[in-house]
């Protein structure tokens, strides 16, 4: 592994991390205030800021070179310090047309699409002029298990008919989602892993409800949100399948692991910045007549957080390098490492720092509030903890036991 990164790699992240000092972080607390009060609207200056960010070259940086024309260039290995960069400020990465669900949902459509539900939905996605979200999780079923899935994606002559409630649909409370990628089952009676497919529904489609917005830890996560979602025979043509019946699970596997990548050190970059935030208070603060960075319990929940923060930024450095050479398949055991490691990395780094902050750090005058509910809901999302032990365990055993 040869973490020195390019030229071109470095001069992106040097210039993100310019842009985020000059534009973004001195937005932090309006943003904050803006969306508590005015939830599913707009922050005003996003679209100022994505085209200034458009202008600088920062667009897309996310889609790896493999595929295409679709891409600016960079493997998962040299975007990865920006995702890291954009982990900073939670809504920054929109900024940069990196947020999730649009990145892994343009992925599918880059790489799954055909070339008219390329032009229809990937171009304006790409472009930023719409957002998207993603519906797999269902509130009846353990939906960590994909092949549990209930919704029914049911043939009638040039059409789907769609059936099923979902949520945790992220980004569906976006006023500016237009498409849905839906995720259900064609032939409940096939094999375990071709019985699901994925279909594109537009957000107006007759039959679509949108049953409420779901709370995180007491907080919207406005203006993206997650939502319930009631699919009432949803009726689209049948061109909206996307690779054809049976492709959902391997479209879905395929999907999540760049994701995950970009998740991880996303994460990693809300931890680092609560370490320098937490190193920062603890030199500001007495108690007892004595400054706060010199009680040894807080010197060593700052050198156990950079120690915990180092190895789960080289962890997750090896995963994306392991994707670039080899693809999704070939790390998959790196990808349930970092799914692991990071968010409770992330959780306990960001707790530390909480607690060194006193009162402030729960309120909303710092980030860290919010970067912990991240952390935490990390640890659930794209698979929970408990999966990915499963199957790392699993793989590991039979890797060493073959060898005893």
């Amino acid at each position: 592994m040869n973490f020195d990164f390019t030229e071109r790699s470095l001069d992106l992240q040097a210039k993100v991390s310019a842009f985020m000092q000059e534009h973004i972080y001195p937005l932090e607390q309006e943003h904050t205030a803006y969306v508590e009060a005015n939830p599913w609207q707009h922050f005003p200056p996003m679209e100022s800021l994505k085209q200034k960010a458009r202008q600088a070259g920062l667009w897309n940086l996310f889609l790896p070179k493999g595929y295409g024309d679709f891409s600016p260039g960079l493997t998962n290995l040299e975007y990865a310090p920006m995702a890291e960069q954009m982990g900073r400020v939670l809504w920054s990465s929109e900024i940069f047309n990196c947020s999730a669900p649009d990145t892994g949902n343009m992925e599918v459509l880059a790489k799954y699409g055909t070339p008219s539900q390329q032009a229809r939905w990937l171009t304006p996605l790409m472009e930023g002029r719409i957002r998207s979200a993603f519906l797999m999780t269902e509130p009846e079923v353990a939906s960590s298990d994909a092949t549990n899935i209930e919704t029914s994606i049911v043939r009638d002559g040039d059409d789907y008919v769609i059936n099923g409630r979902k949520w945790w649909s992220s980004g569906a409370m976006n006023p500016s989602t237009e498409l849905f990628i839906v995720m259900g089952k064609t032939d409940p009676n096939a094999d375990r892993h071709t019985q699901q497919s994925m279909i594109l529904v537009p957000k107006d489609t007759p039959g679509v409800t949108v049953v409420r917005p779901l709370r995180v830890f007491g907080s919207y996560d406005s203006p993206e949100g997650h939502a319930e979602i009631l699919l009432e025979n949803v009726r689209v043509p049948k061109e909206n399948l996307l690779q054809g019946e049976g492709a959902g699970f391997s479209i879905a596997q395929g999907r999540l692991g760049p994701g995950r990548i970009h998740h991880c050190m996303r994460l990693i970059g809300a931890a680092q910045r609560s370490l320098e935030m937490m190193c920062d208070r603890v030199t500001k603060r007495t108690t007892f007549g004595k400054e706060v960075s010199k009680y040894s319990s807080i010197r060593q929940d700052v050198a156990k957080s950079k120690c915990e923060i180092d190895q789960a930024r080289l962890l997750t450095l090896a995963a994306a390098d392991k994707i670039d050479k080899g693809g999704a398949k070939s790390a998959k055991d790196l990808i349930s490492m970092i799914k692991i490691v990071v968010p409770s990395m992330a959780c306990g780094v960001i707790d530390r720092a909480i607690q060194a902050h006193g009162g402030l750090g729960v309120s909303q005058d710092t980030p860290l509030a919010r970067f912990y509910s991240y952390a935490r809901c990390i640890r659930l999302a794209d698979g929970p903890d408990e999966v990915h032990m499963y199957q790392l365990g699993r793989n590991t055993i039979r890797t060493y036991s073959d060898l005893v």
